[in-house]
């Protein structure tokens, strides 16, 4: 209309798909290139592991990459590692996985991407065998992930040593949602937190004697050790939230309907960015409060007790994963570009490889869904929507605006 034009919704959108494919390319010619891509991240990056697996008729089943740069930076990072997974919104759909550590100053520091056909056993299980062979298994690693029971299985089949725990913040979602007692999170991130088992208990305690059920489904149904500090067989950290993994996820919202390999390129850039970025900045400070000392790696901070009075160095009694030195090993190297595809240089076997696109069912009619459903444990308060001005967040009765609902039929703030 600003144009002078009138077209019809289905002709703008055609042509806005157009524009899409002509800058990004087709689903389909991304499925063509898959292999040739790998070949150039790998020739450009070296020891990146990548992997397709296709069916028997060499449709797409499964994908896994992990750039040799975080690969070799690893051993620099606390061993715990999230895993999680989100849709995809494209027209072959598909679920893209990440698994995910955190670095001494509490950044994301991605380790393997993934795309899979659904969050089941099977795929989850491809896609930790394949991130074993690049990570390891050891009785150091511990593996935390919301309580999807695919998830579990597939750890159980292919780690032999790692911990496996849960996300204490989905576990304090489903408290609330289950048993309506959010009065009661304080003593549970209490709980969480501690590093006492008789502190632990303590804080159990005041649990049990107010909400019995809850403490009844903290320790059967979830299990201490596996979202308690003190209980957890392995080192947790302080890592007990999705934070690091949510973030990934969201920082890929508007990127998750590409086809596959502009997606990967996206994931290329911003990984290529944050190294660079992280380089050369490192700001441990010290603090002191409440007689205590205290080194602080925003947002990690470590308190400890007595060091100044003992003439012990605070250095000293802190692990080499929050130095200086581990986190510029971390980042020293660079991830590069694949650069414009005129300018592969890719063997033969490799461009000829046949990926087709995998079978999807027809889409139903209307708009496809845009939000993911919510991981087990984890649930959405659902906000209000005004019936005057037809805003969210509160209701008629506390509306301030002073017309009427002329305006309530195109509301300008809708909800994620």
């Amino acid at each position: 209309m600003k144009l002078g034009a009138q077209i019809s919704y289905y002709k703008a959108w055609r042509g806005r798909k157009h524009a899409h494919t002509l800058i990004r390319g087709s689903p389909e010619h991304s499925f063509h290139i898959l292999p040739s891509y790998f070949h150039m991240l790998k020739k450009l990056n070296p020891g990146t592991v990548t992997r397709i697996e296709v069916d028997g008729e060499s449709r797409f089943k499964y994908l896994f990459l992990a750039f040799g740069v975080a690969i070799r930076g690893f051993r620099y990072m606390r061993k715990v590692v999230g895993i999680d997974g989100t849709f995809l919104k494209g027209q072959y759909r598909g679920v893209l996985l990440v698994a995910t550590a955190q670095d001494g100053n509490g950044q994301c520091y991605p380790l393997a991407w993934g795309i899979v056909d659904s969050e089941n056993k099977d795929a989850w299980t491809w896609f930790l065998t394949q991130l074993k062979e690049v990570i390891g298994d050891t009785d150091e690693l511990a593996l935390i992930s919301d309580r999807a029971p695919s998830i579990k299985k597939a750890i159980s089949i292919v780690f032999e040593k790692a911990h496996h725990g849960a996300y204490a913040w989905h576990v304090a979602q489903n408290i609330k949602n289950k048993f309506k007692c959010a009065d009661i999170m304080g003593s549970y991130w209490s709980a969480v937190n501690a590093y006492r088992c008789e502190d632990f208990a303590g804080y159990m305690t005041e649990i049990s004697h107010r909400y019995p059920r809850v403490a009844e489904y903290l320790e059967n149904e979830v299990g201490f050790e596996k979202w308690s500090r003190c209980h957890y067989p392995g080192l947790m950290y302080n890592i007990t939230t999705t934070n690091m993994v949510e973030s990934l996820n969201s920082m890929l919202v508007n990127a998750r309907d590409f086809p596959y390999v502009a997606l990967l390129d996206v994931i290329q850039e911003k990984m290529s960015k944050w190294w660079n970025d992280r380089r050369i900045v490192f700001r441990p400070r010290f603090a002191q409060s409440n007689g205590r000392h205290t080194l602080q790696l925003n947002p990690v901070t470590y308190h400890v007790k007595g060091a100044h009075h003992a003439q012990v160095s605070v250095y000293s009694l802190v692990s080499p994963y929050y130095t200086k030195e581990y986190y510029v090993l971390a980042y020293g190297e660079t991830i590069y570009p694949v650069g414009s595809q005129s300018q592969w240089d890719v063997p033969n076997e490799v461009a000829t490889r046949v990926v087709l696109p995998r079978e999807v069912k027809e889409r139903k009619r209307g708009r496809p869904k845009t939000s993911r459903f919510p991981s087990v444990g984890e649930f959405r308060k659902r906000k209000n929507r005004c019936g005057k001005c037809g805003a969210y967040g509160h209701y008629k009765k506390k509306c301030n605006s002073q017309t009427g609902s002329t305006e309530g039929n195109q509301p300008t703030d809708v909800p994620v």
